[in-house]
């Protein structure tokens, strides 16, 4: 089988840090330019810090919200995201530990701690905010004039995972939502409630997601008539695609598993 061929190379693709208002609204460069405060005032609201990736060509392109694991947003999710431009993606990596001095770490226990603090409500929204900052397509700003507008998916990993069900649960126009390992949500019926299909990759043995939990996943989402495809990695534990933890990582599995959301991605949002 011959290699898969991006239509992008990464010497194609910019990057940038990105800041805004966790509200989702934000001030336009005109705004901007009639407030002579506007460089020096304070934001009383959360700011939302991440890394946004895009194609360096004209044209308007759908967008992808990669959610970062426990660890942080680690130089990992750097290279993920640069692959996912590769695809023709915009892609926004939100801190998702902004609200907490945006942490890294390598250290379990304090990853453990870290996931454990964050407050689902507040990191939905900035999630949601950072779909909004994509939205806002502002033709004066450089950073915001090449996106389709809400033509968005989330893929997430570990905790990211379980953030990006999560958000498939809130935003309407959501396109598409991926989850290596995420938990399922409690309780389980509200996946009922999901806006979007849902590609869920389970590893075969996880401390988290037993196959009794699985299965009734795809029984629910049959009832209610929601598509959700789930993809069983044989000889994989949780945190196959983790190269954080080389006991768990396997990279066979990994790339099928990446292939795989790369092949959902282009059906569900097509570029």
């Amino acid at each position: 089988m011959p290699d898969h061929v991006t239509p992008f190379t990464a010497a194609q693709i910019g990057y940038k840090s990105v800041r805004f208002s966790s509200k989702g609204v934000f001030d336009t460069h005109k705004d901007q330019m009639v407030d002579p405060y506007a460089a020096t005032r304070i934001p009383k609201e959360h700011q939302v810090q991440g890394i946004q990736y895009w194609p360096q060509e004209k044209g308007k392109f759908p967008s992808v919200l990669l959610l970062h694991d426990k660890w942080g947003l680690t130089a990992e999710w750097k290279d993920l995201a640069m692959r996912l431009a590769c695809e023709g993606y915009v892609v926004m990596v939100p801190n998702l530990y902004g609200r907490q001095g945006g942490m890294i770490t390598a250290n379990a226990e304090v990853a453990e701690a870290l996931s454990e603090r964050i407050d689902l409500s507040t990191v939905l929204q900035d999630i949601n905010a950072s779909c909004e900052f994509l939205n806002a397509n502002l033709p004066e700003d450089p950073n915001l004039e090449f996106t389709v507008r809400n033509a968005h998916a989330a893929v997430g990993l570990g905790l990211g995972g379980t953030l990006a069900i999560l958000f498939a649960l809130k935003r309407k126009r959501l396109r598409a939502a991926i989850s290596f390992y995420g938990k399922l949500p409690d309780p389980l019926d509200s996946i009922k409630n999901m806006y979007c299909p849902l590609l869920y990759h389970a590893p075969e043995t996880d401390e988290t997601v037993t196959a009794e939990g699985l299965a009734q996943l795809t029984q629910v989402a049959q009832e209610a008539g929601k598509t959700v495809e789930v993809r069983q990695y044989p000889g994989t534990s949780h945190g196959f695609c983790d190269q954080v933890q080389p006991d768990r990582y396997d990279e066979p599995a990994a790339r099928q598993a990446w292939d795989d959301t790369i092949s959902f991605l282009k059906k569900q949002l097509p570029v």
